[in-house]
């Protein structure tokens, strides 16, 4: 039941929540994708032999919208943790395209893979939001996720692959209620299917992303996307399931 709530609650508030979705559209200042550079490399103080090839797939977040530049957003900063965390070389490259959904990522991201980044130990992939608000079912988004980490697997033979949890769409503020309420089940309802896919996958680990409701610095001023401040968060939730499945093999 829990998988179509978000349905259920849709229902009856259809011509409410498409009015607030419209109108949500409209007052949403929209922001461009980070400037500078998609691709660098973090050396630590005292660098040690170890290193790391991180590539991060997904929406707007992996392109720097919310924050000023590639620097700030998601792969970089979680190049610069897992750097300080393992006084190791750490080469990233962000490939984010704003507005992505998976369909989009198969169809179009996906097939650029094997010429664009030949070697790879880890790979971020972030996905979910665009899939929540377009009102994916549980069903397509289970076969569009095996999809995109079979292809990842196959064209990049990563070590690990981290698959961050669909963003708790209810901490929005940008979204009035109930329509933040509808898509933050809807949301919930698809990270779940996220779980699940991951654990049929060895090398997949499923990273949950929480945010503080009442924390808006959070946010950035769109109210849609992580501030920088939020994406530093997220950089060490993804760091500590990486650390703690990394350290198991």
């Amino acid at each position: 039941m829990k998988r179509y709530l978000a349905e259920l609650m849709a229902l009856p508030l259809y011509p409410l929540l498409a009015w607030q979705g419209q109108r949500t559209r409209k007052m949403t200042p929209r922001l461009p994708e980070a400037s500078g550079p998609c691709h660098g490399t973090c050396r630590p103080e005292h660098p040690t032999p170890q290193r790391f090839r991180l590539l991060s797939i997904g929406e707007s977040p992996v392109a720097g919208v919310g924050v000023n530049n590639h620097q700030e957003a998601i792969t970089a900063q979680f190049a610069q943790t897992l750097a300080r965390q393992y006084d190791a070389n750490v080469e990233w490259q962000a490939f984010g395209q704003n507005g992505a959904d998976l369909a989009l990522a198969l169809a179009s991201m996906l097939p650029k893979l094997p010429h664009l980044f030949p070697e790879i130990d880890l790979v971020l992939i972030a996905f979910g939001v665009n899939d929540t608000t377009a009102f994916r079912s549980v069903t397509r988004y289970r076969r569009e996720l095996h999809g995109i980490l079979d292809a990842v697997m196959q064209q990049l033979k990563p070590k690990q692959i981290l698959l961050s949890g669909v963003p708790p769409v209810h901490a929005f503020p940008a979204l009035p209620q109930p329509l933040r309420l509808v898509l933050g089940t809807k949301a919930a309802a698809l990270d779940q299917v996220a779980i699940d896919v991951a654990e049929k996958y060895s090398q997949v680990m499923h990273v949950p992303m929480h945010l503080d409701v009442k924390d808006h610095s959070l946010m950035a001023h769109d109210g849609f996307h992580p501030s920088a401040k939020g994406v530093q968060l997220w950089a060490m939730q993804l760091l500590k399931v990486f650390e703690r499945n990394w350290c198991e093999k």
